[in-house]
């Protein structure tokens, strides 16, 4: 066999692979939150970009969320301005704010969409702040140290948590056959935007949207056991346990929750995945392997 064929065969052992999973999730919802190293290096990113192109095509529809604290730290510290982060939130005053909505409403936001349109997809940028689709309120945050009466209340600025989500500007984008991608930010009832995390904005719209899968995109091989190994096939109690037992902290924790909230809520199954791997999402959604963590609230398989 020349090689001509050898590969014409391979790919057509791959189509083959994803012909059921398209068949399965054609006409459902998928959102994917998309960050960390798959946002910056541009083979990554055109990647992404086709990848959610060619979901569309096959009658998936992704709904995009993305982050973009590389980026504002950048524009911050060329307008030399200082980030400051408290346990990995970033302090948001008022000109760091309007700093972040330039970054993420406008710099971050409209090259991802350019990059869908690019591909051949008819992508749609949104806010929070459009269609009241993300109503926010302040983040309270208290952190409790060893013998102190009481937890310490500490003011970070306009960094919010989501209080409600319409999603009726984003149905109304599927239905016309469009990509909705959204940057985190909220407004709250007293008209002030809110930077939210990107992870918890994701969670939030796909149990909202019912979706069938939530894709979270990170710069880690997946959810990770003592010994390194990637862990999938989860159950809600698995990751219950591995919480309980210490594995997962750090900056993992709240991207867990996230997904487990969701997976708690209604969404089918949530995935983390390695970002750092060109066309992780297809692999992800497409083959029978994957590319990082599965929690399904149903079943250990592949979902």
């Amino acid at each position: 066999m020349t090689s001509e064929l050898k590969n014409a065969a391979a790919i057509a052992k791959v189509l083959t692979e994803a012909l059921p999973y398209i068949q399965r999730f054609s006409g459902k919802t998928i959102v994917i939150k998309y960050g960390g190293n798959a946002m910056v290096d541009d083979q990554l990113k055109n990647g992404f970009a086709r990848d959610i192109v060619l979901m569309k095509s096959v009658g998936m529809n992704p709904v995009v969320v993305h982050g973009g604290g590389p980026q504002i730290g950048d524009l911050l510290s060329r307008m030399g301005k200082e980030s400051k982060f408290v346990e990995g939130m970033r302090v948001t005053d008022s000109e760091t704010m309007d700093i972040v909505e330039m970054v993420l409403g406008g710099q971050v936001n409209k090259e991802i969409v350019t990059l869908i349109n690019r591909n051949g997809g008819s992508a749609v940028g949104l806010t929070g702040k459009d269609g009241d689709l993300i109503r926010a309120k302040k983040l309270v945050f208290k952190r409790a140290d060893p013998g102190m009466e009481a937890p310490e209340i500490i003011d970070i600025g306009h960094v919010g948590e989501v209080e409600s989500i319409d999603t009726s500007v984003v149905d109304t984008l599927v239905k016309g056959d469009f990509i909705p991608v959204i940057a985190p930010i909220g407004v709250g009832k007293d008209s002030q935007s809110y930077n939210i995390n990107a992870d918890l904005v994701a969670g939030k719209m796909a149990e909202i949207l019912a979706a069938e899968k939530l894709i979270m995109l990170t710069n880690a091989a997946g959810l990770l056991n003592a010994d390194g190994d990637v862990l999938t096939g989860l159950s809600i109690a698995d990751v219950d346990d591995l919480i309980k037992a210490g594995v997962i902290h750090g900056g993992m924790l709240p991207k867990i929750n996230a997904a487990l909230d969701a997976v708690k809520n209604g969404v089918k199954a949530a995935h983390i995945i390695d970002g750092r791997v060109e066309h992780a999402v297809l692999l992800e959604v497409f083959t029978d392997q994957g590319v990082g963590t599965l929690i399904d609230g149903r079943s250990t398989g592949k979902s």
